[in-house]
């Protein structure tokens, strides 16, 4: 054969457990490795340019669709060509695939791989034990790798870990579970015993005893640089919405935030004591105006103080009036500004 003596060593290894996978089929347990597993070992091996997979023969043996699930069977022969110290080795191998789905391109397409791929490794599988060979004989435990011992002799020189003295061991694939926290068991979290409880409960608390009746939310109106309050009162809106228009007098009304009242704010309106009654009219007609304080002094209607004694008539001075208070009515004459 043309093979390397690295390449020779590498292919009289014994196959490494850790990548065995198990299934049940037809009532017994088969023993098998995964499709990149193969392809990677065959890339470490012969080289990522010193192989080739070609598809010669592929072939639908069954397709079936039951009430909108779709099945599709498919077989086929693939052939594996190695370069080696300028020979070509060609082995073959056959395979079979099936597919289960909702739609029969994907049923088709995920049969037609899974036949490939069982292919390709049984044409690997030729080429000796890092391709699962010993998989297919009855005394498969005895030749499968079982990694290296964990404790080594101080006299010979320590050696890493999971390597082998040649460099053409492969790189164990990311867990299925990787990108994904890894917690402990919850045995672990729990207290083991008594002793470990009174050491939880004799420890100092994480927040001092004088500290539980700090309030959830911080009044940013009260510090060095405040905010201003934005209240918040459905009522009050009921009431603004039930007066007239300030500009004709019509009914209904809509609560109309006057926006030059306050400090902008994304995503806020100004609060609602700074609300007006405008017809759905004259409301859309402000919102595309492009200068509303500018609107308001063109109809000589001071629209702030309006809305300073509307929100008097439904507020003390330390909370709500009575709910049943029938407020007075602000005619279109008396809202305008006095010079």
């Amino acid at each position: 054969m043309g093979f390397s003596a690295k390449q020779v060593k590498a292919l009289r290894r014994n196959l490494d457990h850790r990548y065995v996978r198990t299934r049940e089929a037809n009532g017994r347990e088969l023993s098998y490795i995964e499709g990149w597993y193969a392809i990677s070992e065959a890339n470490r091996i012969f080289g990522f340019d010193g192989w080739s997979r070609e598809t010669i023969e592929s072939r639908c043996v069954l397709a079936r669709e039951n009430r909108g699930a779709f099945l599709a069977v498919y077989t086929a022969r693939v052939r594996i060509s190695v370069q080696a110290d300028g020979t070509t080795i060609i082995r073959e191998g056959h395979g079979s695939g099936e597919g289960r789905a909702a739609s029969p391109g994907e049923v088709h397409d995920t049969a037609l791989k899974a036949a490939e791929t069982d292919a390709t490794k049984r044409a690997l599988a030729t080429f000796g034990k890092p391709f699962g060979l010993a998989l297919y004989g009855i005394g498969k435990s005895a030749t499968i790798h079982q990694g290296m011992p964990l404790h080594s002799d101080p006299a010979e020189p320590v050696q890493r870990f999971g390597f082998h003295p040649d460099d053409t061991t492969p790189i164990p694939r990311p867990s299925r579970y990787y990108g994904r926290r890894h917690y402990a068991p919850v045995t672990d979290q729990l207290p083991k015993n008594s002793a470990d409880q009174k050491q939880t409960s004799s420890a100092p608390p994480l927040v001092p005893g004088g500290l539980d009746s700090i309030p959830d939310q911080i009044d940013k109106s009260q510090l060095a640089i405040a905010e201003p309050k934005r209240l918040r009162d459905k009522t009050h809106l009921k009431f603004v919405a039930s007066r007239p228009c300030l500009v004709c007098g019509r009914h209904p009304s809509d609560p109309h935030h006057l926006r030059f009242a306050q400090a902008r704010g994304i995503g806020l309106k100004v609060s609602d004591e700074f609300t007006v009654p405008l017809c759905r009219g004259h409301h859309r007609q402000l919102h595309q105006a492009g200068n509303e304080l500018a609107w308001w002094e063109n109809l000589k209607i001071d629209a702030l103080g309006i809305a300073k004694d509307l929100w008097k008539q439904t507020h003390t001075n330390d909370g709500r009036t009575h709910p049943q208070i029938q407020p007075t009515t602000i005619a279109p004459s008396e809202t305008t500004a006095k010079n």
